[in-house]
């Protein structure tokens, strides 16, 4: 008995022996077994290496690559360089900003710089740079009004290299959009516009242009913000991007990842990092009709004074806040007054578009053009009311709105120009001397014989070699001889010229 209990008790100690050493041989079993499967990969890599195949670890999912995408869109994206002659102020040489040695480096050294100081009394040349895309194959350019506006000549250097000359078909300072035409051989290739209003925040976007004339950059990101105001002008509606926006990117085109155009390349903050804008490319597209007919843009004008409805306000009108925008004024012998609109009407809608805030009631009569009729449903004591507004011209009731329309002058004599005499405060504006006299154009009659020689903002100086500061020396003076035409003198920026516009 006592032999068989020590053979049980050496049994039961070797146990625990034998199940480490099976563990241990199981473990390098698999190592082995691992290591192997390893070096089949690795040979496999560098094989796959040796002849040009790209090597992508086992279980990697690489990101989708946009360079199909931008290879089809960059031939359309065009680089645009203008020239401006500027006139120093009286008093003032060559101005400092341009001997920057950043400036110079970037032109190209000191001896090719000193050639935009040549001209009389201290002129210089300015060049600048930005970008644009093509929207027809005939040759329409959309850019930023900024990059071409005062330009005395306008390049377009095309993605294969031809450079030629553009001229600006029509411009809105106010939207920051202009429109360009070049004459080309062939058929150019063209992008597409697409949906701004159906982008998300988040989206992916990619921005190619020519940051500090680098043709052809192409940054990617996402759509960061919308609605932004900025205080650029007042129908700021931007969108905002993390895709890298420089200086010279401006006019250039966002696109979805559809390859459509869904914003214009705009504004950046100066010192921000990510922080880019683009004016959405539906606000364009509502004024290229107007921009490719007339080169200008007439918005509608609905007479009206308006403000948000506050958390306070909407209490006391019985409303929801921004159930719609407060109407707090209402312009006498304006559209909103011959309709019947009333100060405390809540206009809920325009054309069947609820409005909310004033930002979106303002930008929706603009796209409206003067003369149309707007469908405007308002709030009064709690009933609705729908009214039927035949809208005015948005610079005539701006000017009705701030006490300074003129008395029209008789037509024989008026040439279609709405004048109002110069005033310091309006000279300092413009731009021109205080003690300058004369009458600043306001609007112009698009179907005037002046339509397309003057424009708002030029100061008259002289009619028919007569000095005018008042609208009965400017009658008197138009009339004299009872001729077929009329000679003007205008000072438009700093530059006086002499114009015959035919009766």
């Amino acid at each position: 008995m006592k032999l068989i209990k020590q053979e049980s008790m050496r049994s039961r100690r070797l146990i625990p022996w034998l199940f480490i050493v099976v563990t241990s041989l199981a473990g390098l079993a698999l190592f082995m077994t691992a290591d192997s499967a390893a070096q089949e990969r690795r040979g496999l890599w560098q094989e796959r290496s040796e002849i040009g195949t790209p090597i992508v670890p086992p279980g990697f999912t690489p990101l989708p690559s946009l360079a199909g995408l931008v290879k089809e869109l960059k031939p359309a994206v065009v680089n645009i360089f203008t020239t401006q002659v500027v006139k120093p102020r009286k008093g003032f040489g060559r101005s400092p900003r341009f001997r920057d040695p950043l400036f110079e480096q970037f032109f190209g050294g000191s001896k090719q710089f000193e050639h935009f100081f040549k001209g009389p009394r201290g002129e210089y040349k300015r060049n600048s740079l930005g970008s644009g895309f093509i929207i027809a194959e005939d040759g329409y350019i959309i850019t930023n009004h900024h990059v071409v506006a005062n330009a005395s000549e306008i390049k377009v250097k095309l993605a294969d290299d031809r450079s030629l000359q553009a001229k600006i078909i029509g411009s809105d300072k106010k939207t920051d959009v202009a429109l360009l035409k070049i004459d080309a051989k062939g058929k150019l290739p063209i992008v597409f516009l697409g949906d701004s209003d159906k982008l998300l925040v988040g989206d992916w976007v990619v921005a190619i242009g020519s940051p500090f004339g680098l043709g052809h950059t192409v940054t990617a990101g996402i759509v960061s913000g919308k609605d932004r105001e900025i205080g650029h002008g007042p129908y700021d509606d931007f969108l905002q991007t993390d895709a890298s926006i420089n200086v010279g990117n401006s006019g250039g085109p966002l696109f979805d990842t559809a390859g459509n155009v869904v914003g214009i390349n705009t504004a950046i903050i100066a010192g921000g990092s990510g922080i880019g804008f683009a004016v959405p490319i539906n606000m364009a597209k509502e004024l290229l009709p107007q921009l490719r007919r007339k080169g200008k843009v007439t918005r509608g004008w609905l007479g009206v004074g308006i403000q948000n409805l506050t958390a306070e306000l909407a209490e006391n009108f019985g409303v929801k806040p921004k159930e719609g925008v407060l109407v707090s004024q209402v312009f006498a012998s304006g559209p909103a007054e011959k309709a019947g609109l009333k100060a405390g009407d809540i206009i809920l809608s325009i054309n069947g578009k609820k409005v909310q805030v004033v930002r979106e009631l303002t930008h929706k009569v603009a796209t409206l053009a003067p003369g149309q009729k707007a469908k405007v449903v308002v709030l009064r004591d709690k009933q609705r009311k729908t009214l039927s507004v035949e809208l005015g011209e948005r610079e005539q009731g701006e000017s009705i709105a701030m006490g300074r329309q003129s008395a029209a002058p008789p037509k024989e004599a008026d040439l279609g120009l709405g004048l109002a005499p110069l005033t310091p405060a309006k000279a300092r504006r413009l731009g021109a001397a205080e003690d300058l006299r004369g009458l600043v154009v306001m609007e112009i009659d698009p179907k005037s014989p002046a339509a397309g020689m003057i424009r708002a903002g030029d100061i008259i100086l002289e009619v028919n070699r007569i000095r005018v500061a008042t609208l009965k020396e400017f009658r008197r003076a138009a009339v004299r001889g009872k001729k077929k035409s009329v000679l003007l003198k205008i000072q438009r920026e700093t530059s006086q010229v002499y114009l015959v516009i035919d009766r």
